[in-house]
């Protein structure tokens, strides 16, 4: 393309009408612009045009739906569906690659389910923020193009600012999306979204024989890489329903997501999450199990025979656990500056556990190892730490790559800042009061997290005590 344009194409159309419903968005009062992302517009070719982030102008060749979905919702069934999202197509950039474009808060659907279908400005630049900091972080995510407010107000606990996010993703085709064509549609339309998922995202296996089995194993494969990304990075999604599962390996729906500061496994920062099921440490058994229920939705596609369909989905999905071990225990090695593959569980798990035991902040301890910087914190004054200190340092001796090479290799896996959560909280008070600046200078930092530079040091703060545990809550 010449110059930045819609280059809209809209193939989920294609699929059986159940799967959608043709909606437009809802126009708005009185928009304005709140952030751009720009370098992410000139990747998509996409120009700034706020009439379409706002809703209130439709593309040339869009043609927008509401997606149907379902989804277990802690761990219940319940017809679902995008009830305050629209899809206006697909965008194809100039090297041919395809991302669903999709509005956030532009008003209700056939699936709002009593809804408004707005959102409110806060929750819209929270994902705006983490989205884009996953992103950096190298962490396979949606992405945050646009935040328009509508010039309207929203009725939640109180009146609040509405505002639409524009969305981009490879897709949101969800583990819950397979579960309405099983529930509520027939085989051959679990057949149809299957057949349209593999073209779309899995293209290499579409002419092998047995294109659902492979199309099993390459979901797990990639949450598996997913997960494993997360727990590496100390974040926790917050709601990990199979509607929030996405079959491309994206991080998806940040609701009340947020990233560990105090090692602690057992940490929840959902509101509405009291018996801790989604936990930082639960996060990889419920990938599991959201994989279980997506390949019982392929069950009449794997074999004709439902108990050999039941015994080859059941080991694609175990397989999960020695993908995701393999992955963890490497970027822990490297995390640690280990080049060599040794049987360092022992040595990794000895450390999380005095992490835990002395309250070391995930990411700073990191940082710290990296930098060299034995201080700061109490674990590092604890004889406890000095003995396993002693441990490492002799199992660093023992690989022929010299200790700055390790150093390098550290500073690639350990951030040198993350969105820290009571950063985070400043800048969206600030933002919805009507000062960018906090929100734009800490995007700004969050750009290269692993640069270790100066600037980013007033972001690599700790927080301070809290007399109350943080929480996060849906955004709506």
């Amino acid at each position: 393309m010449d110059k930045q344009k819609w280059n809209f194409h809209n193939s989920y159309i294609n699929l059986p009408k159940i799967f959608y419903t043709k909606q437009s968005p809802t126009a708005v009062r009185n928009p304005k612009l709140v952030i751009f992302n720009q370098a992410l517009a000139a990747s998509l070719g996409v120009p700034l045009q706020l009439g379409v982030f706002a809703g209130n102008e439709i593309p040339s060749k869009s043609k927008p739906i509401a997606q149907a979905y379902a989804g277990h919702q802690f761990g219940y069934f319940i017809m679902l569906g995008d009830g305050r999202a629209i899809l206006l197509g697909e965008q194809i950039t100039d090297s041919g690659e395809r991302f669903d474009i999709q509005l956030k808060g532009s008003g209700p659907t056939p699936y709002s389910r009593g809804g408004d279908g707005r959102a409110a400005l806060g929750p819209m630049l929270r994902e705006y923020i983490i989205s884009e900091a996953m992103y950096a972080l190298g962490i396979p995510t949606t992405r945050s193009l646009a935040v328009v407010t509508t010039g309207e107000a929203v009725r939640r606990e109180k009146n609040l600012p509405g505002a639409i996010l524009t969305r981009v993703a490879k897709s949101h085709i969800r583990v819950g999306t397979f579960e309405y064509a099983a529930r509520f549609g027939t085989v051959d339309d679990v057949r149809s979204l299957a057949d349209y998922t593999i073209t779309r995202h899995f293209p290499a296996i579409a002419a092998v024989e047995n294109k659902y089995l492979l199309l099993l194993r390459e979901v797990v494969k990639r949450q598996a890489h997913l997960v494993c990304k997360w727990q590496l990075a100390g974040f926790i999604h917050g709601v990990m329903n199979t509607d929030n599962m996405a079959i491309s390996g994206e991080t998806i729906d940040y609701g009340p997501c947020a990233f560990m500061d105090v090692y602690c496994p057992a940490t929840v920062f959902s509101s509405i999450d009291i018996h801790g099921r989604y936990a930082y440490e639960n996060q990889p058994k419920m990938a599991a199990w959201n994989l279980a229920r997506f390949a019982e939705t392929l069950l009449p596609l794997l074999h004709s025979d439902e108990n050999q369909a039941v015994g080859h989905a059941q080991e694609e999905v175990s397989a999960f656990w020695s993908l995701y071990h393999h992955d963890w225990l490497a970027g822990m090695r490297a995390k640690l500056g280990l080049y060599s593959r040794e049987e360092d569980s022992v040595l990794i798990n000895d450390f999380l556990q005095l992490m835990e035991q002395y309250q070391a902040d995930y990411t700073e301890t990191f940082k710290s190892l990296t930098l060299g910087k034995n201080d700061g914190q109490n674990l590092f004054s604890q004889p406890a730490y000095q003995h396993w200190h002693e441990r490492w340092q002799e199992r660093l001796g023992r690989q022929p790559q010299s200790r700055n090479e390790s150093r390098e290799l550290m500073k690639s896996h350990n951030p040198a800042m993350i969105p820290r959560n009571h950063l985070v909280e400043e800048a969206l008070n600030a933002a919805q009061e009507g000062d960018l600046t906090k929100m734009h200078k800490l995007l700004l930092a969050l750009e290269s997290p692993y640069s270790y530079t100066a600037e980013q040091e007033e972001f690599s703060q700790l927080p301070p005590p809290a007399s109350c545990r943080y929480q996060t809550f849906c955004g709506t």
